[in-house]
C-alpha cells in the first residue's frame, strides 16, 4: 500500500537472494505502493529492524507509488495481498495484466496466499511477513533461474 514495510521488505529480501544467485546483472528488482502516503519514505523502522536481524539491508530503499511505466518495464508486478492486485488491477493497462499476481503464489511451504500487513500490530508480525517473503523469494528466484 504505502510501500514502507511488505514491499520493501519483499525488495531487500529478494534483491539479496538474487545477489547470492549471481543474478544480480540479470534481474532488475523494485518495489512500489498502490497509494501515496509514504513517497520518499524510508521503510517501518520495525520493518527494518527485523529485517538486520536476518542480514539484510533496508536502509537505502524510499517509498514509491507505481507509475505507468512500471507495467511495461517490469515481467512481474507482484501484490502482497488481494486488495492490492484488485488496485493494480484497475490501473494496468490490459495489455500487461499477464504480468499481475500475489507474490505469494510462488511460495513453497506456506499456504497463505496474502501476506498480512504488519503496520498495526507488534514485532511478532514483522518477522512473520519476513519469513513468507524468504520463502516465496526463493520460489520466485526458482522460477527465474529455469527460465
Amino acid at each position: 500500500m504505502g510501500n514502507i514495510c511488505r514491499s520493501p521488505t519483499a525488495e531487500a529480501v529478494f534483491r539479496h537472494q538474487v545477489q547470492a544467485a549471481g543474478l544480480a546483472h540479470l534481474i532488475a528488482i523494485d518495489s512500489v505502493g498502490t497509494h501515496d502516503y509514504h513517497i520518499g519514505s524510508s521503510p517501518d523502522e520495525r520493518s527494518q529492524a527485523a529485517a538486520r536481524v536476518r542480514g539484510y539491508d533496508m536502509s537505502m530503499l524510499r517509498g514509491r507509488q507505481v507509475a505507468a511505466a512500471d507495467f511495461a518495464a517490469f515481467d512481474f508486478i507482484l501484490a502482497m495481498d488481494n486488495y492490492n492486485l484488485a488496485l493494480l488491477k484497475k490501473i494496468c493497462p490490459a495489455e500487461y495484466l499477464y504480468k499481475l499476481g500475489l507474490f505469494m503464489e510462488h511460495s513453497v511451504n506456506f499456504s497463505e496466499r496474502e501476506v498480512p500487513d504488519p503496520y498495526y500490530g507488534g514485532e511478532q508480525g514483522f518477522n512473520q511477513v519476513l519469513g513468507m517473503v524468504e520463502d516465496a523469494a526463493q520460489g520466485l528466484l526458482r522460477k527465474l533461474s529455469t527460465q
